[in-house]
C-alpha cells in the first residue's frame, strides 16, 4: 500500500482557508476581536486588555497568581507569555497540533475494538488557527478562553484554554467537530515556534525509561524531530530566564485502548515534526501503529464535539521540579492506601505460566527457570501499591498451550507460581478468561486453587478425585459451569461486555439460569472505546451495569461491575498506569495469606463492597440513608446521598445514577470551582421514590473518575 496514505477526494473533502505558512498555528489576518466578560469571573480570575494583547490573571496557589498573556495580533505568536507571579516561564509560542484522520469500520457500530484504521487510507493535518476572535467566559467555577478559527482537515472549531482557580494547570485543547462519516482519529498536541525565530526555551527535557532526566539544550532541541520513550507521559521546556513548562496529557483518557500497555514513544521535540513544517516544536503524541494488533484509534461520530486537550503546567523550578508537580496529580503513578480498603485489579494476560514451562524445558531446569525468579510485573504492581492481582492466564491458542503442557500441568504451575510470588505485600491470584460453554468472553475466579477441564466428554463424570491433585471438575455445558461455581463458591463475569469477543453479551444470556445466579457477578469496566466528546470514561460498561440492575427481579440477580485492565505481557518500560484502573475493596485487617485462601476477596466483590477508580478520584465513603454500596435502603422522596471524596485534578461533576427497572435517571452535582488536591463530603437529597437502585459517580477535568456499586431498594 502507498505509505503516503493519500485520500481520495470523495473520502475526505475539506476546504482550508486562511492557512498561512504550512504547519503554522497563526496566519496573516486582521486584528483579533476580543469579547471580554461583562461580569466578574469566578475564583478571582481577572482579565486585562492592552492594545495588542489580553492577559488572564488568576490565583494559582496560596499567595500566588499566574498569568496567561495572548496576542491579539495574528502576525505574532498567540501565547505571549505563561507566567508565575509576573515572571515569564515561557513565551513567544503557538499551539501545535496534528490530527490524523482515518476511517472506522462500522459493521459493529461505534462500540468497537477489533478495528484497524491504520490499515486503511488516512491523512494527517496540522492545526491551523486564524484567531478570528477571542472570548473569555465563565463555565461553572472555571474560566474558558476561546480562540476562534481552529481547523485540522475535516475538523473545525476553536482552540480553548481553561483556567482553574487555585491551580497552575491550564487546559489547552483543540475543540472541534467534523461531519465526515465513520471517522476514527488520533491527535498530537504541544507548542511551537517558527524555526527561523529565536529559540523560546533553553532546553527540552523529559524523563527516560531508566528514570533519568534527559535535557536537550539549545540547538540540540531543534534538530530534526524525534519521539523518545518517556516516563510520566510528559515533556518539558525549560525557560530562557528560569522556570519550566510541562505538556501533560490526561493520564488515562489520552491513551486509547490497546492489548499491550507499551511505551509507544509518546512525546516529540525538534524541527519539522510530521506536518509542522518550518516549526520547532515539542509535545505529546498518540501512536498510530500501537502494538500492531488491533489499533482502534478514537471515535468521532459526525457532529460530536471532540475535546482534544492536554494540560500546560508552569513551574518556577526546572524540569525535575515540574515533573514532580505533574506526578503529584497521579500520586506518583501510585494508588493511595486507604484505611479499611485493599487495592484489587483483574484481567492480566501476563502468561507467566506458559513462559515458566517453556523456559524450564529450554533450560532443562526442575526449579524456577533463570530469569523468572521475580518477573517484572511483580515489582511494577508493588511499586504502584497494587495489593491483590487477579490474573487471566492461559489466554493463548490451543497450539501454544499444548506446547507448554497439558491442562492440569498448566493449572498446577499457575497455582504454584502465584503462591510463590505472593507475600505480605502482594497477593497474586490464579484466574482465567476461559471463554467456553457460556457464550461471549468471561472471567473465572475461585477462592482457592481449583482444578477443572473445559471440555467434558460424553460419559465423563462431572467431578473425580485425583490422588495428587484432589478434586478435578469437568465442564461441558452452562449447567456444569454454574454447578462448579456453586460447589467451589466461585464467581464469573463478562469480560469487556458489549465489545470485543463479548459483543452482544451479557444481553444475549440475561435470561439464562447462570446469569440470574448470584455466582454471575456482572461485567467488568474499562474505558473502551475512546470518544473525546464524552465527559465520562467507560460509558459502555456503566450503561451495562445500570441495565443489568434494571433487569434484576430479585436480590440474587443484582450485578456489579468491578474494573478490569485487560492487557498482555508487562515489562519495565510498560506505560501501565495510563491503561489501569483499580478497585478498592472494603477489607479490614491484613492482606489475606495465599495458603489460607481468599474467600474474603470474592465476598467483597459479590457484596458490592468496593468502589472503582482511575486512581485520581477516591470515594472512601458512600451511603444512601446510611446504607453503603451493596446494602439496602428504603428509598423515598428525600433520600440523603452522602459521599466523602478525595481528588487531585480539579473536579468537574458528580452524578447520582438510579433506575426503576425500566429507565435510568441522573441527578448532576456541579463540582466546578474545586481547587486541586482536596477532600470534601457531598450531601444531596434526591427523590428516589420508585427506584430499585442508586449509585454515584465523580469525574474531574481530566476525565478521571470513580464510581460505586449501587445501594438497593430494601425488599418488603
Amino acid at each position: 500500500m502507498n505509505r503516503k496514505r493519500i485520500f481520495t477526494a470523495l473520502a475526505l473533502a475539506t476546504a482550508l482557508t486562511a492557512v498561512g505558512l504550512a504547519g503554522a498555528a497563526h496566519a496573516q489576518a486582521p486584528a483579533t476581536v476580543l469579547d471580554a466578560p461583562s461580569k466578574a469571573l469566578p475564583g478571582d480570575v481577572r482579565v486585562a486588555r492592552t492594545q495588542g494583547s489580553v492577559t488572564i490573571d488568576w490565583p494559582s496557589a496560596q499567595g500566588e497568581r499566574a498569568q496567561l498573556a495572548l496576542s491579539l495580533d495574528p502576525r505574532q505568536p498567540l501565547i505571549e507569555a505563561v507566567s508565575i507571579a509576573g515572571k515569564t516561564v515561557l513565551g513567544g509560542i503557538d499551539p501545535a497540533g496534528v490530527v490524523t484522520v482515518g476511517t472506522r469500520d462500522l459493521k459493529e457500530g461505534w462500540t468497537v475494538f477489533f478495528d484497524n484504521p491504520r490499515t486503511r487510507p488516512f491523512e494527517s493535518f496540522p492545526l491551523t488557527l486564524t484567531r478570528s476572535d477571542i472570548s473569555v467566559r465563565a463555565e461553572g467555577g472555571y474560566t474558558k478562553v476561546i480562540v476562534g478559527g481552529a481547523a485540522a482537515g475535516p475538523f473545525s472549531g476553536s482552540y480553548q484554554f481553561t483556567i482553574y482557580p487555585g491551580s497552575r494547570l491550564v487546559r489547552a485543547a483543540m475543540v472541534m467537530s467534523t461531519q465526515r462519516p465513520a471517522t476514527a482519529y488520533t491527535f498530537d498536541a504541544g507548542l511551537s515556534a517558527a524555526t527561523s525565530a529565536a529559540l523560546p526555551w533553553r532546553a527540552i527535557a523529559f524523563t527516560d525509561t531508566k528514570d533519568a532526566m534527559v535535557r536537550k539544550e539549545g540547538d540540540a532541541s531543534r534538530k530534526p524531530a524525534v519521539s523518545p520513550k518517556v516516563r510520566a507521559r510528559m515533556i518539558v521546556a525549560e525557560g530562557t530566564a528560569g522556570g519550566s513548562l510541562g505538556v501533560v496529557p490526561p493520564p488515562h483518557q489520552f491513551y486509547y485502548p490497546l492489548d499491550y500497555a507499551n511505551n509507544d514513544n509518546s512525546a516529540w521535540y525538534g524541527n519539522d515534526y510530521r506536518n509542522l513544517a518550518g516549526r520547532t516544536s515539542f509535545g505529546v503524541r498518540q501512536t498510530l501503529e500501537g502494538d500492531r494488533r488491533y489499533v482502534p484509534w478514537v471515535n468521532a461520530p459526525p457532529g460530536t464535539t471532540q475535546d482534544m486537550g492536554v494540560f500546560l503546567l508552569p513551574d518556577s523550578g526546572d524540569a525535575a521540579s515540574v515533573t514532580k508537580a505533574a506526578l503529584a496529580y497521579t500520586r506518583g503513578d501510585r494508588f493511595k492506601a486507604l484505611d479499611g480498603h485493599r487495592t484489587f485489579t483483574s484481567h492480566y494476560h501476563v502468561e507467566h505460566t506458559e513462559a515458566f514451562l517453556n523456559t524450564a524445558r529450554f533450560q532443562q531446569s526442575t526449579g524456577v527457570p533463570d530469569g523468572l525468579e521475580s518477573p517484572p510485573f511483580v515489582k511494577r504492581f508493588k511499586d504502584m501499591n497494587v495489593e491483590i492481582v487477579h490474573l487471566a492466564e492461559l489466554h493463548l491458542g490451543r497450539e501454544a498451550l499444548d506446547r507448554a503442557g497439558d491442562r492440569l500441568t498448566l493449572l498446577k504451575t499457575m497455582h504454584a507460581e502465584t503462591e510463590r510470588l505472593s507475600d505480605d505485600k502482594l497477593l497474586l491470584l490464579p484466574g482465567e478468561e476461559p471463554n467456553v460453554q457460556l457464550g461471549g468472553h468471561w472471567i473465572s475466579f475461585f477462592p482457592k486453587p481449583v482444578y477443572w477441564t473445559l471440555d467434558r466428554k460424553e460419559g465423563q463424570p462431572f467431578v473425580e478425585n485425583d490422588p495428587k491433585l484432589g478434586k478435578i471438575y469437568h465442564v461441558g455445558s452452562p449447567e456444569d459451569v454454574l454447578k462448579l461455581m456453586q460447589d467451589e463458591k466461585g464467581l464469573m463475569w463478562t469480560a469487556h461486555p458489549r465489545i470485543k469477543g463479548s459483543y452482544g453479551f451479557p444481553d444475549k444470556h440475561k435470561d439464562t439460569p447462570f446469569f440470574k445466579s448470584d455466582r454471575f457477578l456482572g461485567g467488568a469496566w474499562k474505558n473502551m472505546p475512546s470518544d473525546y466528546s464524552l465527559p465520562r470514561l467507560g460509558t459502555r460498561v456503566l450503561d451495562t451495569l445500570d441495565d443489568m440492575n434494571n433487569w434484576a427481579a430479585k436480590p440474587s440477580e443484582r450485578k456489579f461491575a468491578p474494573g478490569e485492565v485487560d492487557v498482555f505481557q508487562l515489562s519495565d518500560e510498560s506505560e501501565l498506569y495510563a491503561h489501569m484502573n483499580i478497585n478498592y475493596l472494603r477489607l479490614d485487617g491484613p492482606l489475606p495469606r495465599y495458603s489460607d485462601g481468599w474467600q474474603s476477596v470474592l465476598d467483597a466483590l459479590r457484596g458490592g463492597r468496593f468502589f472503582t477508580t482511575t486512581g485520581e478520584v477516591l470515594i472512601p465513603e458512600f451511603t444512601i440513608d446510611g446504607a453503603k454500596s451493596g446494602e439496602e435502603a428504603s428509598f423515598g422522596r428525600n433520600a440523603v446521598v452522602r459521599a466523602k471524596i478525595e481528588w487531585t485534578f480539579p473536579l468537574a461533576f458528580a452524578e447520582v445514577v438510579s433506575g426503576d427497572g425500566k429507565k435510568i435517571y441522573r441527578d448532576r452535582i456541579d463540582l466546578t470551582g474545586s481547587a486541586p488536591f482536596g477532600t470534601r463530603t457531598i450531601e444531596k437529597r434526591v427523590n428516589l421514590s420508585g427506584r430499585k437502585w442508586a449509585r454515584i459517580e465523580v469525574w474531574d477535568v481530566a476525565t478521571n473518575g470513580a464510581y460505586t456499586p449501587p445501594v438497593f431498594l430494601k425488599g418488603k
